[in-house]
């Protein structure tokens, strides 16, 4: 029971914010409420149904990729790189 009562929180918050390495691009993402609002974003302009990044195939994240970092604002230096 004890060790449940340590792992629960460490476990929670390595879920809260997620990371994906861009292998297009070659840098790191913090999956966070940042980003989710980028996402969301790409979801609206592009017509497309808001699904979970990760059940995204390969070539729609790579869309999601390259319109991600066409639309690069000045806060996101310390967002993206890692």
């Amino acid at each position: 029971m004890l060790a449940i009562a340590f792992l629960v929180p460490a476990m929670t918050t390595a879920c809260a914010t997620r990371g994906y390495q861009d292998p297009y691009y070659n840098d790191y993402h913090r999956w966070d409420r940042h980003e989710t609002v980028y996402y969301r974003q790409w979801t609206n302009e592009n017509r497309r149904e808001y699904r979970d990044f990760r059940r995204l195939n390969h070539d729609e994240q790579k869309e999601y990729w390259t319109w991600r970092h066409s639309h690069h604002d000045d806060h996101d230096h310390e967002h993206d790189h890692h």
